[in-house]
């Protein structure tokens, strides 16, 4: 039978958190579901007497010779899947008992959506790791509320921007009438660069605050790692470049450049400043094909430019405060 989730989990020197993703995953309360888990061209493959102990998952092991990343992994575990939506789950994260049969009741109420979930740090569950990726004008990103107690949350459901893909949750077609993610982008940034495609194509995004799940973040790259805060850097000015509706470009290009400016200004004194700077010339570099893919993602857009406005934070405070505290932003699902 098809499933009505196919969730999905790329594994790549991550063997530490396996087991409890998986045991949360087999204590879901709504069952139908399969788990495509990808080994995504791992030093160490995963255990598979360790996966048989999980007989009662529907699991498929799938497996890349090559490191895919975030976005090319996902888009080929994606070609395997049979179920009606999509479910990124990392490999480091525990979803609660009722998280997928919290997602299936938003479905039946708002089914032309996709979602994100609440993620809280498994390691200190008073501290959110985040709600939803916020989305700035100036077009930098952060985790909504990260690091922040969990009472801050949200107690309902909400209309955002872009879902962490730790835990987010997608239509299949939607996904794929939007060509899934851009492996230009390896890794960092391309959920937000996926869910601005799909809101420029008429999908919209819902917050699930009781759509739980635990997560451990950087488990396999590290918070501030030179992987992340390149990939992180690079991949922001791409996502603005390619993805920033009709006019809002021209008017935003300005502060995007000031803010790109005042980081490259501070990563001497950054951690991984090295890494920033190396993003960020990468990025110019990299520019012609982004402005092309520019060209075919606003030729299709189905949104106004003031709709998708009014889903961007316009806080002119919010980049300074987050450049101050810059170590300890993390911008992605990893």
């Amino acid at each position: 039978m098809t499933p009505f989730f196919s969730i999905i989990i790329l594994y790549w020197q991550s063997d530490q958190y396996l087991p409890a993703c998986l045991e949360a995953l087999q204590s879901q309360i709504f069952r139908d579901f399969e788990v495509i888990l990808l080994d995504n061209g791992s030093d160490v493959p995963p255990d598979e007497n360790r996966l048989s102990q999980h007989a009662n998952l529907r699991l498929q092991l799938i497996h890349s010779d090559t490191n895919l990343g975030f976005a090319g992994g996902n888009n080929f575990a994606a070609r395997s899947a049979k179920g009606d939506y999509l479910v990124l789950l990392n490999g480091d994260a525990f979803p609660k008992p009722n998280w997928l049969a919290q997602v299936h009741k938003a479905i039946q109420a708002s089914p032309a959506h996709f979602f994100a979930s609440r993620l809280i740090q498994a390691d200190q569950t008073d501290l959110l790791d985040g709600e939803w990726n916020v989305v700035h004008a100036s077009g930098l990103a952060w985790r909504k509320n990260h690091n922040q107690p969990v009472e801050k949350s949200l107690s309902k459901p909400r209309e955002v921007l872009s879902a962490c893909a730790a835990a987010a949750i997608y239509p299949r077609e939607a996904f794929e009438a939007v060509g899934g993610f851009d492996e230009d982008f390896f890794a960092y940034i391309e959920d937000i660069d996926l869910d601005m495609r799909l809101q420029l194509a008429g999908y919209r995004c819902l917050y699930l605050p009781d759509a739980v799940v635990l997560h451990v973040g950087s488990g396999s790259t590290g918070s501030r790692s030179d992987f992340a805060v390149y990939y992180g850097h690079r991949n922001l000015v791409w996502a603005f470049v390619k993805n920033m509706p009709g006019i809002l470009f021209y008017l935003l290009l300005p502060a995007h450049i000031f803010y790109n400016l005042l980081y490259l200004l501070a990563a001497p004194f950054m951690p991984a400043g090295n890494a920033l700077i190396k993003g960020k010339k990468d990025a110019l570099l990299g520019l012609k094909p982004i402005l092309q893919k520019r060209r075919l993602v606003q030729s299709s857009r189905k949104i106004s430019i003031w709709r998708f406005a009014r889903l961007l934070d316009w806080n002119p405070f919010s980049p300074l405060a987050k450049l101050a505290h810059s170590e300890k932003v993390q911008v992605h699902h990893d």
